[in-house]
């Protein structure tokens, strides 16, 4: 028995080694394919959202199908320089979206939406001519700020081809500063609703 330690001088420093690139190597497969994070960049998902909060974001491939309600991150190449987005789920492929911007509604499939999570009505018209229906394969999607953000209602994003969504914000890590207080407000960190 003496002899066989004799033979394998420095078989923990190897095995520590060996453990330390296994779990590198698992962070950044997970981290490559299955999550990401993402900083959300600007106020059009405010109160929920704040400029500067970082998301844990799970990737296309393992959010199913989206529901309205879901946060999801996109991008399309022709719409702010092809950098990402954050917005919410509103209707899906085959439903019609109409907005009563007098009275600052959104209707799905005829039905006032209900929306706690938005900071005001819809008031700001965006180009998009409604009552829209969404093609199959799209999603509809609008910022929780409604009057401060460029979503769907713009022409030039209109409804949004799935292929085009990165993922699914599940978790919200760290707080951006919150504008009304100067300061992070750690209580919003946890899973998004």
């Amino acid at each position: 028995m003496a002899s066989e330690q004799k033979k394998q001088p420095g078989r923990g420093a190897y095995e520590w080694v060996q453990t330390l690139v296994c779990s590198v190597l698992a962070v950044v497969l997970v981290f490559t394919f299955a999550v990401r994070g993402f900083r959300v960049d600007g106020q059009s998902m405010r109160e929920n959202l704040q400029d500067g909060d970082m998301l844990l974001v799970l990737s296309d491939g393992l959010c199913g199908d989206y529901q309205p309600g879901d946060i999801v991150i996109l991008r399309k190449a022709s719409f702010r320089d092809g950098k990402p987005i954050v917005k919410r789920v509103i209707a899906m492929a085959g439903q019609t979206v109409d907005i009563d911007f007098g009275a600052g509604i959104v209707y799905v499939d005829g039905e006032a939406l209900e929306e706690d999570y938005i900071r005001e009505p819809t008031w700001t018209p965006e180009g998009l001519n409604f009552p829209v229906t969404v093609p199959e394969g799209h999603i509809f999607v609008l910022g929780d700020n409604r009057n401060d953000s460029s979503d769907s209602r713009h022409k030039d994003l209109g409804p949004i081809d799935t292929r085009m969504v990165i993922g699914k914000a599940v978790f919200l890590v760290v707080p951006g500063v919150t504008v009304d207080l100067g300061t992070r407000e750690w209580s919003r960190a946890g899973f998004l609703k």
